[in-house]
């Protein structure tokens, strides 16, 4: 199987959506008197805070899980936040799965890109993410061809068990929309000698 690469919805498509982070949908009936209407409101305002940036949740929850062939991928975070995803899916492990056409550089890759600028959220929510045990490695100095260019917010490198190294990419593309990407390097590269 090749990567996989989904498309997100389109922005009316997202508003339109009401998932809460369980997956679950919400609906209600609207009383006459209006009373069901205000616990609409209340209802679909915490749903909504619940899954404002569900890019964000679905990498922090996936994105570092190993072990996963592409559809497994995509079908653990439409558990999350819906099918279809809300953002575009970047993903393939060359371990599991053939993946031709990506760098040679990753053996692994898990990249989410939605729209809006939401870096900073991002970067709270996956920094806080690595630090919950079991800790995502221990942060080392990057090696080529890894660089922060003028988007990004964040960009670690960090040694990992088995003497492998993943990168963690934050930033945000023209549109603007956010990118979160984690890549896994071929054994032994990345580190110093």
């Amino acid at each position: 199987m090749q990567c996989l690469r989904r498309n997100r919805l389109t922005r009316g498509e997202a508003r339109s959506r009401n998932k809460t982070g369980s997956g679950l949908s919400l609906n209600l009936r609207f009383a006459s008197d209006g009373a069901g209407i205000v616990a609409g409101i209340v209802a679909s305002s915490v749903a909504l805070a619940a899954t404002a940036h569900p890019a964000i949740d679905a990498f922090t929850a996936y994105c570092f899980k190993a072990g996963q062939t592409p559809a497994q991928a995509h079908a653990n975070m439409a558990d999350l936040v819906g099918d279809p995803l809300p953002f575009t899916l970047t993903f393939w492990d060359k371990t599991l799965e053939p993946a031709p056409n990506t760098p040679a550089y990753a053996e692994r890759r898990c990249e989410v890109v939605f729209d809006g600028d939401h870096a900073a959220d991002a970067v709270t929510k996956v920094q806080a993410k690595m630090a919950k045990p079991p800790v995502f490695g221990t942060s080392i100095p990057l090696t080529p061809p890894f660089a922060a260019n003028d988007g990004t917010a964040y960009l670690d490198a960090r040694e990992l068990l088995r003497k492998r190294v993943a990168v963690v990419h934050i930033g945000t593309r023209k549109g603007p929309e956010t990118f979160i990407r984690v890549d896994r390097l071929p054994p032994g590269m990345g580190l110093s000698e």
